[in-house]
């Protein structure tokens, strides 16, 4: 009793994936090859009935109910088996809008009908419904393997599960390296440099450093007709105007002086023969004698 319950919920449990108000049911000829079915064949005619279209999934199962849209009675069902789709649904060559169906009574009879949309887009629709079931399974059957893994993996405990914790009593201990006999060698080594700098002499090692000014000047003066030098100081003129002390210096050097040229003076003088002969005879009327 209890396993035929369980069956009756199971089957009680349906999840509707689709509704479509109107569809059209056609009779359908033989397939005569084995290429498929064309919707081009069938007559107005041929069509034996019309309603409402519904995708019910119940478990692992799709069906494909043809009910009356007024009382809700069914007129045909298709059933559609997990990885069994093909042999139930089954489109045409010819058109999008148009499929066959396996139909079934329940009772091991079956017959193939042709059913049509009467828009694109609920041809699309219904052809996702049936998708979306196949999509649902695969889930399913994913989830249930993963679930076997772990109850296997939970059986078998590899790497059990240690108490690490300390007992009543126990201590633990940490041993630290001094880092300061390092320390000291590193200022004893800085001290040991300094020292030294200060016994080196100066100009021993490297060269002197240069002036503060960081122009070094030539030891020799420049040659006084250096064009160079006339230019710096026609500039320095210009810039740096002479001042009262200069200019009277200037007109010093420039005035001429008296005592500077002697020629004149020179001349006028007696020679050095004229002189020592005018001694001589002077000196010889006075009775000296002459040297």
């Amino acid at each position: 009793m209890s396993g035929s319950s369980f069956e009756e919920e199971d089957e009680s449990f349906e999840h509707t994936l689709l509704v479509v108000r109107e569809v059209s049911v056609y009779k359908i000829p033989a397939r005569t090859t084995s290429g498929g079915y064309k919707c081009g064949e069938w007559l107005q005619s041929d069509r034996i009935w019309s309603g409402r279209l519904r995708v019910v999934s119940c478990g692992d199962r799709c069906e494909v109910r043809l009910e009356d849209p007024a009382t809700g009675d069914l007129f045909a069902a298709c059933f559609i088996m997990p990885g069994q789709r093909e042999q139930s649904v089954e489109t045409v060559l010819d058109s999008s809008r148009y499929f066959v169906l396996k139909i079934e009574d329940g009772r091991g009879k079956h017959a193939f009908v042709g059913l049509g949309f009467n828009e694109r887009n609920e041809a699309f629709d219904f052809n996702v419904a049936l998708s979306d079931h196949e999509k649902y399974l695969k889930r399913e059957h994913e989830k249930e393997a993963v679930a076997g893994e772990e109850g296997d993996e939970s059986s078998i405990d590899i790497n059990p599960v240690v108490n690490r914790r300390l007992k009543e009593g126990e201590t633990i201990r940490i041993n630290v390296k001094n880092k300061v006999a390092s320390s000291s060698s590193t200022t004893g080594a800085i001290k040991l440099a300094s020292t030294a700098n200060k016994k080196a002499p100066a100009g021993i090692g490297g060269l002197l450093a240069p002036p503060p000014g960081g122009k070094l000047r030539s030891p020799l003066p420049p040659p006084p007709n250096d064009p160079a030098v006339a230019k710096i100081s026609q500039k320095a003129s210009l810039f740096n105007p002479p001042s009262e002390t200069q200019k009277e210096s200037s007109r010093r050097i420039g005035s001429p002086d008296p005592f500077s040229d002697l020629s004149s003076i020179e001349k006028s003088l007696p020679s050095s023969t004229a002189a020592s002969n005018v001694g001589a005879k002077t000196n010889s009327a006075s009775g000296w004698a002459a040297f």
